[in-house]
């Protein structure tokens, strides 16, 4: 027996906020079903509450992107929206920067990979983060030297260059990666710092929560006024000596503790 099933559609309401601070239309969207035609699964909607899950800091110490969301974190890491979600980001880093009286040791820190530099050519050949991460595969990549700028990150850096702001890179490469990443960041577009930070080997056994707020705090101790802190890892904002403020770019790849 053949069950039909009659899919109706349902209209799409528009309302308008009302007030003399208001006017602005708004489109509410019925929410999409779970499941598709004849029950089947759609997958993307537990990979879009996945992705908000680590963005959000719910889901922490996972090992690897889950295999049926490969697709959807590709899309979103080569598609329009992670642009967008990190233009939205560096844009109110800017904003909040505009509003400050800028002094002589005004400091801004920034974290590299999936921050300043970008990876995705080294993932896009990984399974974008559904692979375990490989440490030799990836230092070689990082040894090669080409990772590209982030667009928006590479655009908020030159402002803040402009305004006279000190420019600091904490990075959790190890130390043996310093000249390579040195030079990776001039091709990029990162043309001048006051510090770029290595990983010590001291460091190695410590969580970089641990190593990242060490050396903030030894960039305050030398005078500098952390202004702001911007880096794609929680790891990256929490802690000790962030910064006046702090600012979280997406990635649904992985996760530093």
């Amino acid at each position: 027996m053949k069950v039909f099933v009659l899919f109706v559609a349902i209209a799409v309401a528009a309302w308008q906020c009302q007030g003399d601070d208001h006017g602005v239309n708004f489109q509410v969207f019925p929410l999409r079903m779970k499941s598709g035609l004849g029950g089947h699964y759609i997958p993307e909607i537990s990979c879009q509450s996945w992705m908000l899950g680590v963005e959000a800091h719910n889901i922490i110490g996972f090992s690897s992107v889950p295999k049926d969301c490969v697709g959807y974190i590709g899309n979103y890491l080569v598609g329009d929206q992670y642009r967008s979600d990190s233009k939205t980001v560096c844009r109110e880093a800017y904003f909040y920067v505009k509003t400050l009286n800028i002094s002589s040791k005004d400091a801004w820190v920034f974290d590299i990979d999936e921050t300043t530099l970008c990876n995705l050519p080294y993932y896009a050949d990984h399974g974008f983060g559904a692979e375990p991460y490989n440490s030799t595969a990836f230092n070689e990549w990082v040894f090669r030297g080409v990772a590209p700028p982030l667009p928006e990150s590479l655009k908020l850096y030159r402002k803040l260059v402009s305004l006279g702001i000190k420019i600091v890179f904490i990075t959790g490469r190890p130390l043996s990666q310093l000249d390579v990443t040195a030079s990776n960041l001039k091709k990029a577009g990162y043309y001048k710092w006051d510090k770029l930070i290595t990983k010590d080997p001291s460091y190695n056994g410590k969580t970089a929560v641990t190593y990242k707020s060490n050396e903030r705090r030894k960039i305050e101790e030398q005078g500098y006024n952390i202004i702001g802190n911007i880096g794609d890892q929680w790891s990256d904002i929490l802690g000790t000596n962030v910064g006046g403020r702090t600012f979280k770019l997406p990635d649904p790849m992985y996760y530093i503790s």
